[in-house]
């Protein structure tokens, strides 16, 4: 074979190359763009007008509306700190409304390692836990002197005792919970390094109960509030 010919094959094949992982690209766009249009069916099943208003952060997806009458936000996180023995997918649910507490409150389950969604680990207060919370929870607030009503919030976190809910933050603008979806397949990951999720999607049922959750710790937060004022 000729330097030619030979140089003709070796181009042919590249270009090749070239031809199908562009293919790729576009197949894994069509893709990504289908299961969000699912996704999106799938929140506004819950939250009428909701709205993707942001995807500036790597597989984070964030969209806002209204539910009841209230500011809602629902956000899915995909988490791949070198740090987790396997890439998360999180979704975390907020009322988006004024809270009467005087500072940040975090409730953290088993708090092992950093997390892509939350600002615990540079909370620098621990707060003593009263009766009602989990053995593995760990709470923590931004002010030393902050006093919370832990025995009302205590008497709220039912879903906590699922495994799945991983944080509860409570701040002046809002409360937030944030709940395990998926971790990713370990075979693809250990082999490939592909944070796959098993086809994981929302489930309307799922995001309903969890702005149920967090929407009446609000109100019952701001109702003990303004009953001792």
């Amino acid at each position: 074979m000729s330097e030619v010919t030979s140089a003709l094959l070796a181009g042919a094949i590249v270009l090749a190359l070239v031809v199908h992982l562009a293919w790729l690209a576009r197949i894994g766009r069509n893709r990504a763009s289908v299961a969000l249009a699912v996704e999106q069916g799938r929140v506004r099943t819950v939250i009428a007008d909701a709205a993707i208003v942001s995807e500036g952060t790597a597989g984070v997806i964030t969209w806002q509306g209204s539910w009841r009458g209230r500011r809602v936000q629902v956000r899915t996180i995909i988490d791949t700190l070198a740090t987790r023995k396997l890439p998360a997918r999180w979704l975390s649910v907020s009322v988006t409304e004024a809270v009467a507490v005087p500072a940040t409150f975090d409730m953290m389950m088993r708090p092992g390692s950093p997390t892509t969604f939350s600002n615990f680990d540079h909370l620098e207060h621990t707060l003593p836990k009263a009766p009602g919370f989990p053995a593995e929870a760990v709470l923590r607030t931004d002010r030393r002197a902050a006093r919370f009503p832990q025995g009302l919030i205590a008497s709220h976190i039912e879903i906590f005792a699922e495994g799945r809910a991983k944080e509860l933050l409570i701040t002046p603008n809002g409360v937030r919970i944030v709940w395990l979806l998926a971790e990713a397949e370990r075979a693809r990951y250990g082999v490939f390094r592909q944070a796959e999720f098993g086809g994981t999607t929302l489930d309307p049922a799922l995001i309903e109960r969890l702005l149920v959750s967090v929407s009446a710790l609000r109100d019952a937060i701001n109702k003990t509030e303004r009953q001792a004022a």
